[in-house]
């Protein structure tokens, strides 16, 4: 973590285990919504924007909690390289704070971190709710909660296994995304919840960081919930839910037969946003089912996402690109060439308005005929706004994502021919 200005010429000044003591004292540091509320609380939910401290305040947490007698700990990110990463040998993480002789050992064949004092936490993965049948912890700190894969599912697992102890507490410490899990959470008896913008932790980040983010992305919804931790709800009327997408990222994935990189060209050559989609699908007929694979839109000039298309198309191994002649045309087509010469191109022209031609989409996921095989923030939050009234802006990931799966649905289940 980044120190605030003129804080290493004062710990240059004095002792060095003075200067040892005032960098540990957390409760001097910290602003209050890093610090664990008073009361008698079950979860300590901590919102907060990019930034903000919350994978210190929840190392700190850990700390403190095992200060007071904890033995025995969860841990749990998105996915495992998350939790060591971050949550562990991070600048803020757990292996990074106090004084040395009271760091833990990482024991990485068992997963876990041991104290000195005999402490131990094991770690999980917001990918796999089952691994935490069994396990039993009088403390547990979740992190970045709304980017796991089965939030639910992982959370009740969670929870169960705080049994340990007079007082078993969990901390949850994320960026907000209007999941139903985290509006569960935030509902929940006994849950108190902990709020920061990544202005007020901005003495610890680059300078110019906040100010850069604020001239790109204004007051836009992405803002609101990346910078100031606010949780933005789906407005009524559009096409997707966060219920949908979380079935489709529960609903077990086929192996596809037949895989397109879609890509929805910006209008100008100015560096406007390009959607690219890569989504697969196996089967024919009604029994036909579709695997949204990865998103790889951008905010680049011509040569730029073109170049990014070429990546998707070798990275995926994919049949055939399909691309909206709508803006430039043949130019699409010859600039998709020269970032990668024979790559396979049909392009396809829009008849119809967007909402129509994302409609029958959107009813195959109603249907449970589309699985994700990763989280697309940004591809979800597009999805989970189109359509609604007062929409605005170009959907430009959701176009790439309708392109897609319209170039696969009815394809049958045709050997796959691969690009050599």
């Amino acid at each position: 973590m980044r120190r605030p200005a003129g804080i290493d010429a004062l710990i240059a000044s004095i002792d060095a285990r003075e200067a040892e003591r005032i960098l540990d004292d957390w409760q001097s540091w910290a602003h209050p919504a890093q610090l664990a509320p008073q009361g008698d609380w079950q979860a300590w939910l901590f919102l907060g924007g990019r930034g903000a401290g919350k994978t210190r305040a929840g190392a700190e947490w850990i700390r403190a909690r095992i200060a007071g007698g904890a033995g025995r700990i969860a841990l749990v990110g998105p996915t495992h390289g998350d939790v060591r990463e971050v949550m562990i040998a991070g600048p803020s993480g757990l292996r990074s704070l106090g004084p040395r002789r009271e760091r833990p050992v990482w024991e990485a064949t068992r997963r876990r971190l041991v104290w000195p004092s005999g402490a131990v936490a094991y770690t999980f993965s917001g990918e796999d709710p089952d691994a935490l049948r069994g396990p039993q912890f009088d403390t547990a700190w979740a992190d970045e909660f709304a980017a796991w894969r089965y939030p639910q599912g992982v959370l009740d697992m969670l929870r169960f296994g705080l049994r340990l102890g007079d007082d078993p507490r969990l901390m949850v410490t994320t960026t907000p995304r209007p999941l139903p899990a985290l509006k569960r959470l935030i509902a929940a008896h006994g849950t108190v919840v902990t709020h920061a913008t990544s202005e007020e932790n901005a003495a610890h980040l680059a300078p110019g960081f906040i100010k850069a983010l604020r001239e790109h992305y204004g007051a836009s919804r992405l803002a609101l919930q990346e910078l100031e931790g606010r949780l933005v709800d789906d407005p009524e009327g559009a096409l997707w839910t966060r219920e949908m997408i979380d079935a489709a990222l529960a609903r077990e994935a086929v192996e596809a037969e037949r895989i397109v990189v879609a890509v929805d060209p910006p209008a100008g050559s100015t560096g406007d946003e390009c959607g690219i989609v890569v989504a697969g699908a196996a089967g024919q007929g009604a029994r036909q089912v579709f695997r949204v694979i990865a998103d790889y839109s951008l905010r680049a000039r011509p040569e730029g996402w073109a170049k990014q298309v070429a990546k998707a198309f070798t990275a995926h191994e994919a049949d055939s690109v399909v691309a909206e002649s709508n803006q430039g045309g043949e130019m699409v087509r010859a600039v998709l060439a020269a970032a990668l010469p024979g790559l396979p191109v049909r392009l396809v022209h829009a008849s119809r308005a967007k909402r129509a031609r994302a409609e029958p989409v959107a009813a195959l996921y109603a249907m449970g005929r589309v699985a994700h095989g990763a989280r697309m923030p940004g591809l979800e939050d597009q999805m989970c706004a189109f359509g609604a009234p007062g929409f605005t802006g170009s959907p430009d990931r959701v176009d790439a994502l309708v392109w897609a799966i319209a170039a696969l649905k009815g394809s049958g289940a045709e050997p796959r021919l691969r690009w050599i």
